[in-house]
């Protein structure tokens, strides 16, 4: 249990949880809009891959963001476009493009570069780490806090605000609304139609950053399958949260602690079959441990 003082872990931990917190948040946005976004995975990789791309062949951070947060969000468009326009079930079409993602994303960057799993020939961008003016100064914390990439500090920015704005806007009230009875919502003369496509909107770019992060700021390349299935932890976690954006960031940050873990066992020789389980194993318990914890309060609550 000494990883629990290493300061070194903790910052592994905020680290990890970075791609999770994104996508925990572009789950929450949309399911509170009454939409399930499946495509998480698939939007995440389809950002990753045009980031890099976009990046690699312009010189230009600024351009690979612009073709990262395109990408993701036409990918996660054209899915609210097959769910809403053409009634599609949510989670058939959502498998079905995470599929197309994967392995268009391979075509595309054999394609266009000529490797095969890796980015390797292309000499792509990543998003600066940050040093936090007076933070980086306080012992132990600033080792914690401090150094991260930008794009961390941007997904906690991002939770904070996504837990102001629906709670306290006309703009969260309306897609609260929409979630929670589409038939109440159109009495009021809500377009159920334009706030649930507005919030696969903020859903794709949530998740565009959540890629983006894994190839231009974890690693600094495309990685087929580098996602590795944080898109669908992201749904676990965002159950987790119930609809509050805070709670998913609690939610998150135990994957992360997860995945610090592994990487702790990692380098001290455990087994590593069994260490690629670990992330998961932790979601699968505390979503266990949630659940039951939702059936106990809501017994009660009928009791009383």
């Amino acid at each position: 249990m000494s990883f629990l003082t290493n300061l070194d872990f903790w910052f592994t931990v905020l680290r990890c949880t970075t791609p999770v917190l994104f996508a925990t948040m572009a789950a929450l946005i949309a399911s509170r809009s009454g939409l399930l976004n499946l495509g998480l995975e698939g939007g995440m990789t389809i950002a990753a891959l045009c980031g890099v791309l976009g990046s690699g062949f312009t010189g230009s951070l600024f351009i690979g963001l612009l073709a990262g947060l395109a990408g993701g969000v036409g990918f996660t468009m054209l899915l609210a476009y097959f769910i809403q326009h053409f009634k599609t079930n949510p989670v058939i079409s959502g498998v079905a493009m995470n599929l197309a993602a994967s392995g268009g994303s391979v075509f595309c960057l054999y394609s266009i570069t000529g490797d095969k799993n890796a980015s390797n020939s292309l000499a792509s961008l990543a998003f600066p780490a940050v040093d936090l003016p007076v933070i980086r100064s306080i012992p132990g914390l600033g080792d914690v806090l401090s150094g991260h990439n930008c794009l961390t500090y941007l997904a906690f920015l991002l939770t904070v605000i996504l837990f102001v704005v629906l709670r306290s806007t006309s703009f969260g009230v309306h897609v609260r609304s929409v979630g929670e009875s589409e038939e109440a919502a159109r009495s009021v003369g809500i377009s159920v139609e334009k706030v649930r496509y507005q919030a696969m909107l903020i859903s794709g770019i949530l998740a565009s950053f959540g890629g983006m992060y894994l190839s231009m700021g974890y690693v600094n390349r495309f990685t087929s399958g580098m996602v590795a299935g944080r898109g669908y932890v992201a749904l676990a976690t965002n159950a987790m949260a119930a609809g509050n954006a805070l709670l998913g960031m609690v939610s998150s940050i135990l994957y992360g602690f997860g995945s610090a873990l592994s990487i702790y066992l990692q380098n001290n020789n455990v087994d590593p079959y069994l260490i690629t389980i670990i992330p998961y194993a932790f979601i699968i318990v505390f979503y266990a441990a949630f659940i039951f914890y939702y059936k106990c309060r809501k017994r009660l609550d009928e009791i009383v």
